[in-house]
This record gives C-alpha cells, sequence and structure tokens, in this order.
C-alpha cells in the first residue's frame, strides 16, 4: 500500500494521542497499553474483507465512546472523525473487488480451466433481470463518471445448485457454472425496448422490483447482489438495478453524496417509464443505504411535480438508510403518507451507520433507529411508517450493515403474517423481526405480503 499506508499510520498516531488523552479525562483512567490487532473500517458499504493490522487498541475505543455519547466531547469527536477517515484511506485499496469481467458473458458451455473439456452446469437456475445505470461507461464496463443519458441493459444469468442464501459466488477468471453465478446472455437495449421486453417475461405478474444500491459500490456487484436477492426470493417480481454512479471506494463518501444527488432526475424518469404502461401495476422500490437517501429525493420529487400516477404504484422499502433522521422527516413532510406504507428495514447495532453518524456530527441515522423509543413508534404513526427492527439476521459484512441480503431467503416464513397476534396488512408502527423470520420477507415481497396487495 505504500505511501498510503504510511500516511494512514501517521494519521492514525496523531489520532492516538488526542484520543487516549481526551478519553482518560472522560473515564478517569488511562486505557490499556496497546496491542496489535486487526482494525477493520465501520463504514457503509464494506461488503469484502477491508483490513489492516496496525499497532494500536483505539477500534475498540473508538466503538466505545461512540456508544458511550464521545458526541458530548468535541476534540474526541474531531479525533474519531479523523481517524475513521485515515483509515478509511488507508483500507481503500485493500478490499478483493469483482472487476467488470464478471460480467462478460460466458457460452452454456464453458471451459473451466485452460486445458480442461467444456462441460454445461447441471441443476443452475436460469435468471433475467435489467440494469439501468447513469455512469459513464468504461470500455465493455461502468466506471464513476456521470452520464447526462442512461443505458439500458439485460441479463440472463445461471445461479448454481450449491449457491448459498445471501452469498454471492462471483465468476472466476475460468467461470466455473457448477459453483458460481455465471452471466449467459448481455444485451444493450433502450427505455422504450426494456420497458416491453419487461412486461414480456414470461410469467409477469405486473410487478417491478427496482433495487438502488448504497455506498461503495461498483456497477458490477449491483448486477450480482440483484442477482442473489432475487434468486433467493424467488419473487415473481420483474428485478430492475438502478445503478448511481458510486466512486466504488470508501474514500469517497462525500462524492456519493453529490453522485446521490445528480440522480434524482434520472431515477424519477426510469420510475415513470415503468409507470407509464398499464401492464405494470406495482414497483416495488428498495434501496440500501445511501441508496434510500437516493430514493427519498426522488420521492419527494414525484411529489413535488405532481406525479401522483407514479407515486401510487409504488411500494417502498428501505434498508439500512444512511440518512439523517432530521432530513427525513422533513422529507416525509412533502412526500406525505403513500398509498402503501414505507418501511424502514432497521437495527440499532448498525455499526456501519454508527461510524456515519459520527462523520455526519453525531447525528441520528435512520438505519439505527430503536423500535423500543416511543418517539420512534409515535412517529411511525404519524407518517405511515413500518419501522422492523432486523437485528435478529445475519450480516454478511460482519457490521450490521447487510443484514437485508438475508432477508430473501426469509420469503416462505412470510404467511405467518395472517397468524393471530402478528403483524396485519394495515399495520403501521415500530415491529421487531423475529430470528424465524416471521415478521418481514424478501425486499421484493415485503411490500407486496405485508402492506395492502394490489
Amino acid at each position: 500500500m505504500g505511501l498510503l499506508h504510511e500516511s494512514h499510520e501517521c494519521a492514525l498516531g496523531v489520532c492516538r494521542k488526542m484520543f487516549e488523552d481526551e478519553s482518560a479525562r472522560w473515564s478517569g483512567a488511562r486505557h490499556p497499553s496497546m496491542v496489535r490487532q486487526t482494525v477493520c473500517a465501520a463504514f457503509p458499504g464494506v461488503r469484502a474483507p477491508a483490513c489492516t493490522t496496525v499497532s494500536l487498541n483505539v477500534w475498540g475505543n473508538l466503538m466505545t465512546a461512540i456508544h458511550a455519547g464521545a458526541a458530548a466531547l468535541p476534540r474526541v469527536r474531531f479525533a474519531v472523525r479523523f481517524l475513521l477517515l485515515a483509515v478509511l484511506a488507508g483500507l481503500a485499496g485493500c478490499a478483493n473487488r469483482p472487476p467488470a469481467a464478471v460480467l462478460d458473458p460466458v457460452p452454456d458451455r464453458v471451459a473451466v480451466s485452460a486445458g480442461q473439456p467444456t462441460k454445461a452446469a447441471s441443476g443452475a437456475r436460469s435468471l433475467t433481470l435489467f440494469a439501468v445505470t447513469n455512469r459513464e461507461r468504461d470500455g465493455d464496463g461502468f466506471d464513476s463518471g456521470r452520464a447526462r443519458t442512461l443505458t439500458y441493459e439485460r441479463y440472463r444469468l445461471s445461479i448454481p445448485a450449491s449457491h448459498k442464501p445471501a452469498a454471492i459466488e462471483y465468476p472466476s477468471t475460468h467461470p466455473d457454472p457448477e459453483k458460481a453465478m455465471t452471466v449467459r446472455e448481455r444485451r444493450r437495449l433502450d427505455q422504450r425496448s426494456m420497458v416491453a421486453a419487461i412486461v414480456a417475461q414470461p410469467g409477469f405478474d405486473g410487478t417491478v422490483g427496482l433495487f438502488v444500491h448504497g455506498f461503495n459500490y461498483r456497477y458490477q456487484e449491483g448486477v450480482f447482489r440483484l442477482a442473489q436477492m432475487a434468486a433467493d426470493s424467488r419473487s415473481k417480481a420483474m428485478p430492475v438495478l438502478f445503478s448511481w454512479p458510486s466512486e466504488g471506494a470508501l474514500s469517497g463518501y462525500l462524492a456519493d453524496r453529490d453522485a446521490v444527488l445528480f440522480s434524482r432526475d434520472d431515477l424519477v424518469s426510469l420510475m415513470a417509464a415503468l409507470s407509464e404502461t398499464g401492464k405494470v401495476r406495482q414497483i416495488l422500490l428498495f434501496g440500501h443505504s445511501m441508496g434510500g437517501f437516493l430514493i427519498m429525493e426522488s420521492v419527494r420529487q414525484l411529489r413535488l411535480t405532481d406525479r401522483g400516477d407514479v407515486l401510487d404504484k409504488l411500494s417502498v422499502v428501505l434498508a439500512a438508510p444512511d440518512i439523517d433522521a432530521d432530513l427525513f422527516r422533513r422529507q416525509m413532510d412533502v412526500i406525505g403518507r403513500l398509498r402503501s406504507p414505507l418501511v424502514l428495514l432497521v437495527s440499532p447495532q448498525d455499526e456501519a451507520l454508527a461510524a456515519s453518524s459520527l462523520l455526519s456530527g453525531a447525528r441520528p441515522r435512520v438505519g439505527r433507529l430503536d423500535v423500543e423509543d416511543p418517539k420512534v413508534r409515535e412517529t411511525a404513526r404519524a407518517y405511515g411508517v413500518l419501522v422492523v427492527d432486523i437485528t435478529s439476521l445475519d450480516a454478511p459484512d460482519g457490521l450490521g450493515h447487510d443484514r437485508y441480503a438475508s432477508l430473501a431467503a426469509l420469503a416462505p416464513q412470510i404467511g405467518a403474517l395472517g397468524r393471530p397476534g402478528a403483524a396485519t396488512p394495515t399495520d403501521v408502527g415500530a415491529f421487531i423481526l423475529d430470528a424465524a423470520g416471521q415478521v418481514v420477507a424478501s425486499p421484493f415481497t415485503v411490500a407486496g405480503r405485508i402492506l395492502s396487495p394490489r
């Protein structure tokens, strides 16, 4: 990692001194002597291992300070923010990320390694999804450049029989369809042909599942995450990805927030195009993390431009939304009650959003709401919002930020909603998902099953 590594080690040394001095004054005791340990960046969008080993125990101290109220100490707050930025900069090149080549189509019969005979995947399932992006093209892929026009694509993937729920099995240089999700077909479309292809898909029931990814996502990661969720849920909703121009880097947090605002008009345009055909009766709009911020801004824009025809088809689900709580209330003041109550999937134990909160002046994030808080319950009822605590679900990222990825596999349990004492389709307020997944199902069925279906 070279100079970048040296720079963040130096910054960590400065932060360590400030942090220990102020923390000792606050607690009345010095922290234990430093030991070598692995420090992982608790930040929205971390999905692959992104760690570095440094000679300090600051990570435990940092999270302790976050939860114990370090916001009351200005110098500690500054030190922690500076520390987070330094760690993130040092980690930016450490994660193993899938290259754009994972989207290259592989013939139905493919060599699993050089010199070996070809074979077809046995027991693999075929899955079709659509992707829309306002990213700039970079060869056969897309980068974080902000395009002035939208690009539309259709993908056909094979899902291996060995696929594990919530997991993404990326293909290697020599893809083995027996073990990895594999792109079989990739085709460029325009807006009109994409909408026509969606409604013409076999088994299409009038529902589109529109997924908006979060911070630190690359285009290919969004495609494969959507494939995972659609495969696990086995939903009939037609999966569509909207990929906005995230930097795809831990250091791009502020740039990503600008990219969200840049993308509002494009997401509105996509939703309007999907709703114009009478064959699309419902759009399940699902956003994760900063993607939730983009959704709220776009839905607000639909309300301000009097697009009730689009709003009436929306069922909105936000997972771990990285949105300032005060801003969310102001957005809801404009949006008002939707025909289908807005769903928030939250967890007070989301450490990634804890870091985001600290970087934002220690202001609370919507994705960390506590459903046991009477104020949260009262606000949820006032705005017609369904708040569901999903802390009991496993988080693939280890930080509690990607719990939504485990929801899709729970789709069959949604039938329990009709039992006595369970949440009814007309309920709003705050609820807790039990470990068996009896309250919330997959992202693309939760709004249709928990809320009033059309």
